[in-house]
């Protein structure tokens, strides 16, 4: 039985661990120090470390894979080393002790880099995938082993990360299991682009943006950093109608409904049916309605 060294973090990583121990030996499992999540800071371990170790597995939380990480991998003589959203680059001293395979949550050469399925997502792909790459010492340029492809269009960067996840799991054993049958395919890096981590700043909107860039931005920053006013106000279900919204109408209430009211954009209307205001609990539309004593003509944040 093959010998894997397996490299991730969150969910979609452990989606793809799982599907690996069940067909390989994991003789080592890297994943990012825990940290503290939520307003009292509880020190929480990543999701690959939990069912790491419910399986027996040797787990490893460097700071930085550059003191010794290399030589702890090399003790493991692992057949392969797969990565799949672990959060650290790999130099040419892990690369170099077994095949490096990445399982990339975009079809390359398109989004290499830190945000692949909130910028598909933002560009208003229609397609989208997991690549599985070996690695090499650049970014995401590695040559291409296989790929899993599927309709992306109209789902969130939530919705993805759980399709991808499963897509990157079968990818995985496919290309281990027929590695040594594989013409890898080189990248042809005049057609790549890349993507840098999300800001939480890149969530903010406002009601003079096109109808159709709001949208684009809900379904990309599902689950964060979500979409918000420059008051801090959230928008946490909305659906949006493409017509034409005269000048004064944008940012009033247009429509209210028995679940919603709409609101005016550039190019349609924004239909919001949950809210949340900055320090307070999410308000269904009617709630929300009620509380601010807001009506038909009036500016949302009047």
């Amino acid at each position: 039985m093959k010998k894997i060294v397996f490299m991730g973090t969150p969910d979609y990583a452990l989606s793809v661990l799982k599907a690996l121990c069940e067909h390989f030996e994991i003789v080592g499992v890297f994943t990012q120090p825990d940290k503290p999540v939520g307003r009292k800071a509880v020190l929480t371990p990543p999701p690959v470390k939990e069912f790491a170790l419910s399986k027996g597995f040797a787990v490893f939380q460097p700071q930085n894979l550059k003191n010794g990480a290399a030589e702890q991998i090399a003790l493991l003589k692992p057949d392969f080393i797969v990565v799949a959203a672990y959060g650290q680059i790999l130099g040419e001293d892990i690369l170099s002790i077994a095949p490096c395979i990445n399982l990339h949550a975009s079809i390359l050469p398109e989004f290499r880099g830190a945000s692949p399925v909130q910028q598909m997502v933002l560009n208003g792909k229609k397609l989208g995938g997991i690549t599985a790459m070996k690695m090499g010492v650049g970014l995401d340029d590695g040559d291409m082993l296989g790929f899993e492809v599927c309709d992306i269009e109209g789902k969130s960067s939530a919705e993805l990360f759980s399709i991808f996840a499963t897509m990157a799991g079968k990818l995985a054993l496919k290309t281990l299991e027929n590695y040594e049958k594989i013409n890898p395919i080189a990248q042809f890096s005049a057609l790549s682009s890349k993507c840098k981590k999300i800001k939480k700043e890149e969530g903010q909107i406002s009601f003079d943006d096109e109808i159709s860039i709001i949208w684009r931005k809900f379904l990309a920053f599902n689950p964060w950093p979500s979409i918000y006013f420059s008051n801090g106000t959230k928008l946490l279900k909305i659906k949006i109608h493409s017509q034409n919204v005269a000048r004064e109408q944008i940012g009033k209430i247009c429509a209210i409904n028995q679940n919603s009211f709409c609101v005016g954009a550039k190019k349609g209307l924004v239909e919001i049916f949950s809210i949340q205001e900055a320090g307070k609990k999410a308000l269904d539309a009617k709630e929300y309605l009620n509380g601010k004593r807001l009506g038909l003509g009036d500016n949302i944040f009047s």
